[in-house]
């Protein structure tokens, strides 16, 4: 397993990799392409990556589930640099909740 403390910013260097695809030349960059087939093709991906993750998760296979867990998280990075968003504002939003009951926040929104 890899050393946590040496990789906590990891999702900020994969954000900054994604920010610096997007423009690039779509027949070379997997991310370019992405952006270039729109909405439609990053939610696809995150739909097949959480099928994916749950159907890891059904079998089992702790292998399976952390790598589609990171394909997830990947596809989710993308989303959110489409809208101008990164790892910080989900990290705000998981701290705003932080403390809360699980009930309490649902049913707040």
């Amino acid at each position: 397993m890899a050393d946590v403390r040496n990789d906590q910013d990891v999702l900020q260097r994969v954000a900054a990799a994604i920010e610096a695809r997007k423009g690039a030349d779509p027949a070379t960059s997997y991310v370019s392409a992405l952006f270039a087939k729109g909405d439609d093709a990053v939610l696809k991906k995150i739909g097949e990556e959480a099928t994916e993750t749950v159907m890891a998760a059904k079998d089992g296979d702790k292998i399976r589930i952390t790598a589609e867990i990171a394909d997830l998280w990947f596809h989710c990075l993308v989303l959110l640099s489409r809208h101008g968003l990164g790892p910080a504002d989900v990290l705000a939003e998981l701290a705003r909740r932080e403390g809360t009951s699980g009930h309490r926040e649902k049913a707040s929104r």
